[in-house]
């Protein structure tokens, strides 16, 4: 019986902790923007900056830890975005130290949007909402936001 107890006193504990980091990660006050106000993806290494430019094309560029573009290398870039019966396949060629977009967004000014970026093994998936409003509480757009208002 002292056993069992332990082990869900235990388990208790693990998942008490397994929340307060899970939170911790999805805080909005820690977001950051890119060093050009784009959209800061940390599920890659290095972290790479999502920038949407006035001509409608996206900008990536990968960043150190000092936020300074760094080569992409041979790190392959592919974005699918729009509606999901008629999805926009976004595909990347090099421009100095970034990857830029051949093509352009969808038209609209809000829709989901799948990140794919593979570098040397699995490729690794950022999903988000691509929202081009103003955000009404920091200087960015709704993609790239940084405040903690309800999104």
């Amino acid at each position: 019986m002292k056993i069992r107890q332990r082990l869900m006193t235990g388990a208790l504990a693990l998942m008490t902790s397994l929340a307060a980091l899970a939170a911790d990660d999805h805080d909005p006050a820690k977001k950051e923007a890119g060093p050009n106000g784009g959209r800061l993806v940390t599920a890659v290494e290095p972290h790479l900056e999502l920038l949407v430019t006035e001509d409608r094309k996206v900008k990536i560029t990968f960043l150190d830890e000092k936020k300074q573009a760094v080569d992409p290398g041979e790190t392959t870039v592919k974005l699918t975005c729009g509606e999901r019966a008629n999805p926009v396949r976004m595909t990347f060629e090099k421009d100095g130290k970034s990857l830029v977009s051949k093509e352009v967004l969808p038209e609209g000014k809000n829709f989901p949007a799948v990140l794919q970026v593979k570098s040397n093994g699995k490729p690794v998936f950022e999903r988000f909402q691509l929202n081009l409003a103003d955000c009404p509480g920091c200087e960015y757009l709704e993609y790239a936001c940084t405040c903690d208002h309800e999104h």
